[in-house]
């Protein structure tokens, strides 16, 4: 004979008396509320906080968002460029160098990010690694129709 799992036999056990099944039930079910309620704030929060919290300000009616994967070969690097919006870059895989002119060279690692301000020239983005290939998303907040990259020199 095959054995029940704890729940039903106690169900089973309990099965003479309805009243006593019931309140099983809802005592079971106002336990199983309260340890999900207790376990969803845990779920929904950021292991160390927030990624990046940056203020915008009033954005217009001629603002877009445009979210890109990249995906660089190992030792893959681009040119000196501008992007004239909000950049905002999120590491998923490998290791990227990101530098703005005039700031510090930065080698970022999964879930780290990377922010440039619409007057940046973005002087380094290159894969870290000359084995590995790299992965990351970019967000860019910029004026509907402007062009995504611009040489640097633009």
């Amino acid at each position: 004979m095959r054995e029940l799992p704890f729940f039903f036999a106690t169900i089973k056990q309990f099965n003479a008396n309805s009243v006593n099944v019931m309140n099983l039930l809802k005592k079971s079910s106002v336990c199983s509320v309260l340890l999900l309620l207790l376990a969803v704030p845990s779920l929904t929060q950021a292991a160390d906080g927030p990624l990046l919290n940056f203020p915008l300000g009033e954005l217009g009616a001629d603002k877009e968002i445009l979210v890109l994967e990249i995906n660089l070969e190992p030792g893959q690097s681009s040119q000196p460029h501008r992007h004239n919006g909000h950049v905002f870059v999120y590491v998923l895989e490998g290791e990227v160098n990101m530098q703005v002119a005039g700031g510090e060279l930065m080698t970022l690692s999964p879930g780290e990010m990377f922010y440039e301000n619409p007057n940046d020239i973005h002087a380094v983005s290159a894969n870290a690694s000359d084995s590995e290939p790299a992965k990351f998303l970019v967000h860019i907040i910029k004026t509907v129709g402007a062009p995504v990259t611009v040489p640097a020199n633009n």
